[in-house]
């Protein structure tokens, strides 16, 4: 068991509930799992093969290693991978029958040398920018690099089994960019199988657009924060007004509960001061392990929030690197060793990642991304009798 007084405890049979959700928005396309750092923070292979048992056809990783992780932890289905570097080993991920994006020119090019090098055939997805102005080939680059990848296609090279893009503004349904992009990836959609391209799969929609958008699922969606029951438009709804359920229940103990006077200041730079006697207690996390700093709390400003007691208190003062701060009141019963919930599904009333983004002016995906590598992860299954065990060594998770 890990002596860290703290702990990520990650629900699987949610991730399978809001795979299966998803899927239900979205009945005509397959759907990808995107696991991509770490699955969010949650755990790459225990989230990435309860979201396959829950019908996810796909996995998506931004990442080539852990493309590879996946591989070589015997899962088979299918995984895209769509950001490396020029000199990445694609070779390994050709070999390992690994899909790839190519997102510019050089990309193709190294693809099929690495495809050369093994003798085997690369899949590749062309991804073109349709207007967020980030990676992908520019509607100018590509009928030159599709041109290239149908040569590389005639030798048995590569084969072009997917176009894709991915839009700016899904989480605002009605915003004109997402008509606007959806426009550009029907055309390019025209130019590559006009082209002769067979695709197998074309995708543009990730969570939002998934749950928003049927227009646009075509045969396969992209759902990531979703996946682990956050709203990708919160300001359409949460998470119960989409069908999902938040996986990551994040908690720790109090380490230290003690009276002090009124008039103390708490933690650095006393930006909170006690406004009578009370008791203060000590959480032992901070932001090393994902608490934002900008969650820090005073008088005019109350901090993250957290669950105590059943009670919803907040950060009392600086976050710190180890540590936060927690003005239980005057009189309170709370002692060291009780449990303390930062976030969590938001059952009982407690915070929600989400709550925590509103404080931090930030969006749930970095609360939940951020939760630091010496937080355990604590695998857990209701649909299953026993606890998965997690993969991480003791007291750390990848």
């Amino acid at each position: 068991m890990s002596s860290f007084p703290a702990r990520a405890v990650v629900d699987l049979s949610a991730i399978r509930a809001n795979v299966r959700s998803l899927a239900a928005h979205a009945p005509t396309a397959q759907v990808m799992a995107v696991v991509k750092a770490d699955a969010y923070g949650h755990g790459l292979l225990p989230v990435s093969r309860a979201a396959l048992e829950a019908g996810a056809t796909w996995l998506g990783v931004a990442q080539l290693g852990e493309a590879l992780e996946l591989r070589a932890a015997g899962i088979t289905a299918r995984v895209l991978t769509w950001l490396y570097a020029p000199g990445a080993p694609l070779d390994q991920a050709v070999a390992a029958d690994v899909d790839l994006s190519v997102a510019a020119p050089w990309a193709l090019d190294e693809v099929v040398a690495a495809a050369r090098a093994v003798g085997r055939t690369a899949r590749v997805h062309l991804k073109v920018d349709t207007g967020l102005g980030r990676n992908g080939l520019t509607p100018d680059q590509l009928p030159a690099v599709l041109d290239a990848a149908l040569r590389a296609q005639a030798e048995g090279a590569v084969q072009v089994v997917g176009l894709w893009s991915h839009l700016a503004f899904a989480d605002e349904p009605d915003h004109p960019t997402v008509h606007a992009q959806a426009e550009v990836f029907a055309e390019a959609l025209a130019l590559v199988e006009g082209r002769g391209a067979r695709l197998e799969v074309r995708h543009l929609a990730n969570s939002a657009a998934t749950l928003t958008a049927p227009a646009l699922h075509y045969d396969l969606v992209r759902p990531g924060i979703a996946v682990y029951g956050l709203s990708p438009a919160p300001q359409l709804g949460g998470p119960a007004d989409f069908g999902l359920t938040p996986a990551m229940t994040f908690e720790a103990q109090l380490v230290t509960v003690k009276p002090v006077p009124a008039g103390q200041g708490v933690s650095y730079a006393h930006a909170y001061v006690t406004p009578g006697e009370t008791m203060l207690g000590v959480v032992p996390v901070g932001y090393a392990d994902g608490v934002p700093r900008h969650a820090s709390g005073s008088a005019q400003r109350p901090g993250g929030p957290l669950l105590v007691g059943g009670r919803r208190l907040s950060v009392a003062g600086r976050v710190c690197m180890d540590q936060v701060v927690v003005d239980l009141g005057p009189g309170a019963r709370e002692r060291e060793g009780d449990r303390v919930e930062l976030f969590g599904t938001g059952a009982s009333g407690g915070p929600t990642a989400q709550d925590w983004a509103d404080v931090a002016g930030t969006i749930s995906y970095e609360i939940v991304t951020r939760v630091g590598g010496r937080v355990p992860r604590v695998h857990v299954d209701p649909e299953h009798a026993e606890p998965v065990a997690a993969p991480q060594v003791e007291g750390a998770a990848r």
